[in-house]
């Protein structure tokens, strides 16, 4: 069973619709957060690290456009309906919470939480419609995504390619391992940014 789907995900990887997908799942994921793009991201990596089918650079770029063409349809989303989409989430669910947060955020550091936010999870859609809501500039807003888009795509398929040359013989290995490295960042960086959070609210 684990060959036949072996086979069959790397007869699709190897053919050009892999990079329509991925633009689609990239660009789906930026207004449509439950598509796991940065999954399919990281897969696409280890299989490129395993037999060179996608290619690595066609991986990136494509994950990057779409994630950008994503982005700037969440953040006109914001501009035109931002207010009636915040005044829908519950009050103290998380969604809320990272709604506020990112927009306390904007307030204090301008573009740069476009590149931050996309690390945080729930923080990327949160970002994007909340700048488009409060009518940040979109000249900056398309500098800073492009920064953003572009170095999440990178961080991915790098983190795949690391799992793929790792179980160079075993790509589902490979790929569990890549997933599990994504995993654990974002873990850790969710709990230094959660200590940091508590020391300065035991400052204040």
């Amino acid at each position: 069973m684990d060959n036949a789907i072996l086979d069959a995900i790397e007869g699709f990887v190897a053919t050009p619709w892999v990079y329509v997908a991925l633009f689609a799942v990239a660009m789906l994921d930026g207004f449509f957060p439950v598509v796991p793009s940065e999954t399919l991201v990281v897969t696409l990596g280890v299989f490129a690290a395993a037999d060179g089918n996608p290619n690595l650079l066609l991986v990136i770029l494509v994950a990057a456009l779409g994630a950008f063409a994503g982005d700037h349809i969440s953040y006109f989303i914001g501009r035109k309906s931002g207010e009636r989409v915040f005044s829908r989430l519950k009050p103290g669910s998380r969604t809320h919470k990272a709604y506020e947060h990112v927009g306390d955020m904007l307030q204090k550091r301008g573009g740069l939480v476009l590149v931050v936010a996309r690390y945080i999870p729930g923080g990327r859609t949160a970002a994007t419609l909340t700048t488009g809501a409060t009518r940040y500039p979109l000249s900056r807003f398309s500098r800073y995504d492009a920064i953003a888009a572009a170095s999440w795509a990178v961080y991915s398929a790098c983190i795949g390619y690391i799992g793929g040359a790792a179980f160079e013989h075993n790509p589902l290995r490979g790929v569990a391992l890549g997933l599990g490295l994504a995993l654990a960042i974002t873990l850790l960086h969710e709990g230094v940014r959660f200590l940091r959070n508590r020391r300065a609210s035991a400052a204040e």
